[in-house]
């Protein structure tokens, strides 16, 4: 089944106002730029972003943070964007602050078909107002984990270094991070690659996220590849 698209905008011109959106990467590394940069340009609003963090004031999910398209951020770390900092601070944006682990595993709960996950973290905090806490014996000793839904995404957005006609994707380095996680958790997944090849050109023994969970692909263009910051040693 050949499941490849034009571009950036016919990939994501069924992503409406108020749907839910898993985006992969972690930083800059490894986002799906294109996909990013057609959604500020079709403009859609109240969106509700699932993502490890936020980007930059100037790039990745802080573009949409500009034009006020995110109505909710569900992520782990927002230390990189003074827009989404101010956005919080004067309640123009909902967030959902999870432990990294938890956001990681309740992607693999709905690619995996789990409704819930049970979690140590955030167990006597914040995190868990509101939530079930249930107890479990592990290793002869009672302790207490915080029940935490399964994420119900419309749509991943993921990115990945090759991928073939049928949706193999093959992701390069760190830029792995979050994305075949969330490749496996959307409804709707559509993947951008750097290279695009026809199918049976990918060895079956590096594929690291299969077809089947991928319906749309297409070949991205103009990557950036930025650095969120960057150190440089003194001479």
């Amino acid at each position: 089944m050949n499941k490849t698209i034009a571009n950036a905008e016919e990939a994501i011109k069924g992503i409406e106002d108020n749907m839910t959106l898993m985006l992969g990467g972690f930083g800059l590394c490894g986002i799906p730029e294109n996909c990013i940069a057609a959604l500020v340009k079709k403009g859609v609003k109240g969106l509700t972003c699932i993502a490890n963090n936020a980007g930059v004031d100037d790039f990745g999910i802080g573009l949409m943070l500009h034009k006020h398209q995110v109505k909710k951020m569900i992520s782990s770390y927002v230390g990189e964007n003074a827009e989404f900092e101010r956005q919080l601070l004067s309640g123009e944006l909902e967030v959902e602050l999870i432990p990294q682990g938890t956001l990681a595993t309740r992607c693999l709960a709905a690619g995996y078909g789990m409704p819930v996950i049970y979690t140590p973290a955030g167990v006597g905090t914040e995190v868990a107002i509101g939530k079930e806490v249930r107890k479990f014996m592990v290793d002869g000793v009672e302790k207490e984990f915080l029940m935490e839904y399964a994420f119900d995404a419309d749509y991943a957005l993921v990115k990945a270094w090759k991928g073939d006609t049928q949706g193999n994707l093959i992701f390069r380095g760190t830029a792995r991070n979050f994305n075949p996680m969330m490749a496996m958790a959307g409804r709707t997944t559509i993947a951008e690659v750097e290279e695009l090849v026809p199918a049976g050109e990918l060895d079956p023994d590096h594929i690291h996220v299969p077809g089947i969970y991928v319906h749309h692909i297409f070949q991205g263009v103009n990557y950036e590849k930025r650095i969120e910051q960057r150190t440089v040693r003194k001479r």
